[in-house]
């Protein structure tokens, strides 16, 4: 095979679409060494490893002092952030821990986009390898505390999109100590061991221990010239008055690979101090063109976004809106039903209330009727038991006056008794004496007289004059009964008394006359 390293350089190149082809390099590891692969020699011809396949990394050779200046291409810039990232995790470039977290937002930023709650949930950054693993060991935090802290961050880059997130990760990495510099191990000529660096910027001497702050630097605009034999490596400054510097390194091959990166970065250096050539200025104002077409793309996909999301918040307020509509027409509904059955039953109570009601009236009435009748039955109870009591008391009085009566009555019974036998004496008497008269007067036959005397005595008893009537009450009954007919035997005796005395006058006065036989009438 008759491919020379650029040959093979150019194919990855075209497969990738870059055009930044200075920045990169094919780099294959010899006997432990890394070491690149040569433009201008045929592939089989350097030494490479008798391997098959043999590996070849396509890596980032040389650095930009600026990278938002130099990447032109977005395939150019995302390789640089590829490799950085790798180089910060692996801790070939040390990075504190605070940037290290800021530096991991923006590659989640740049991997999954905008931060959505909804859709990031807790342990979505489980499988991603974000921080160095000495950042890991120096806090004890778990894995959730990183991701919250991350997250932190990643929230905040809301609207920025891949190859910014890209770009803004570079911008903070370039500015670390470590960052774009090759380290050698090298020796002074006092055989001290020393790391020399090559960066970008020009050559620095460090520390053994100390990679971060150069002993001693070399700027490109500075150095003349820079040689090397065998295993030494000679700096000669533009001052020629200056001091020649003078490493040595373990192998040849080191310094063949420290003098080729010194070439690179210097023509590098160079090139950008110069006017960009028709190329450049073409791929310039393409990258420009392409930029100001992504910003804009970016900008209407980010109000598509942003529309979209919109729509999609509207769509979930309506959703929302429509399942508490829906919520509430349901509860309005049940309220109905329950208002309906509420209304059945308040019916049902009215009627049975009004029932009731009836009832309570027809039983108020009643009521208020034996009220009435009670209060009237109370009335007459009372009216009754005042005449009860005044008829008591007439009746006691009438007890008193007829005790009195009685009394006095008593009296008169005595007084008529005595009298009747009077009366009845002067009968006898009066009796006796007309007998004796009639004897007298009329010896021939009595029988007449007697007719007449009977007659009298028919007569009396008959006269209504003389006839007396006592209606007895019921409170005189048994007290006057016996004073009446002593009164009623009085008075007849008093009227025969008086019709004897009478019929006596008569007779008396026939003794003056002549004699009538009674027979002739």
């Amino acid at each position: 095979m008759k491919w020379k390293g650029k040959d093979l350089f150019d194919l990855v190149c075209r497969a990738l679409g870059l055009r930044e082809t200075w920045f990169f390099g094919l780099q294959y590891s010899m006997k432990g060494m890394c070491t690149w692969l040569k433009m201008d020699k045929k592939v089989l011809d350097q030494e490479i490893p008798k391997e098959d396949p043999v590996s070849f990394h396509f890596l980032a050779k040389f650095y930009p002092e600026k990278v938002e200046e130099e990447l032109l291409q977005e395939i150019t810039q995302h390789l640089f952030f590829l490799q950085v990232k790798k180089q910060i995790l692996d801790e070939e470039i040390y990075c504190s821990p605070e940037a290290t977290v800021l530096l991991a937002s923006y590659a989640v930023q740049a991997k999954y986009g905008d931060y959505d709650p909804n859709f990031h949930e807790p342990g979505f950054l489980a499988h991603d390898e974000l921080l160095p693993k000495r950042v890991l060991r120096q806090y004890q935090l778990t894995a959730e505390m990183w991701e919250e802290k991350i997250t932190a961050w990643y929230a905040e880059h809301r609207g920025i999109a891949r190859d910014e997130a890209e770009m803004n990760y570079l911008k903070i990495a370039q500015d670390l100590e470590m960052y774009g510099v090759n380290y050698f191990p090298i020796q002074n000529k006092n055989h001290t061991d020393l790391l020399l660096g090559v960066d970008a910027k020009g050559i620095h001497i460090y520390s053994i221990n100390n990679r971060f702050s150069p002993n001693k630097s070399f700027e490109w605009s500075s150095i003349r010239n820079i040689s090397y034999s065998e295993k030494e490596l000679t700096i000669k400054p533009l001052d020629k008055k200056a001091e020649v510097f003078k490493f040595f390194s373990s192998q040849l091959k080191v310094n063949k690979l420290i003098f080729q990166l010194c070439i690179g970065n210097h023509d590098l250096f160079m090139r950008r101090r110069k006017v960009d050539s028709i190329e450049i200025q073409q791929m310039k104002a393409q990258a420009r063109e392409e930029k100001a077409r992504k910003k804009m793309e970016n900008q209407r996909l980010a109000r598509e976004k942003q529309l979209r999301e919109e729509a999609e918040r509207a769509k979930e307020e309506l959703e929302r809106r429509l399942f508490q509509l829906e919520d509430e027409a349901r509860q309005a509904n049940e309220a109905l039903l329950r208002s309906q059955e509420a209304a059945e039953l308040l019916a049902e109570k009215a009627q049975i209330a009004e029932e009731e009601a009836k009832l309570l009236a027809q039983n108020a009435a009643e009521a208020e009727q034996e009220r009435q009748r009670l209060e009237i039955t109370a009335l007459k109870s009372k009216e009754e038991k005042r005449l009860m009591e005044q008829k008591m008391r007439e009746a006691e009085l009438i007890a008193v006056k007829l005790v009195k009566e009685s009394d006095r009555r008593a009296k008169e019974a005595e007084h008529l008794k005595q009298d009747l036998h009077e009366a009845r004496e002067a009968e006898r008497k009066a009796k006796q004496k007309l007998l004796d008269i009639t004897r007298i007067n009329y010896p021939v036959s009595s029988a007449p007289l007697l007719d007449m005397m009977a007659k009298v005595s028919r007569t009396f008893s008959q006269e209504p004059s003389l006839c007396f009537f006592l209606v007895p009450s019921p409170t005189t009954k048994k007290i006057g009964l016996k004073y009446g007919s002593m009164k009623i035997q009085k008075l007849k005796i008093l009227r025969r008394h008086q019709k004897l005395q009478k019929w006596l006058n008569i007779c008396s006065s026939w003794g003056d006359k002549p004699q009538i036989n009674p027979r002739s009438d």
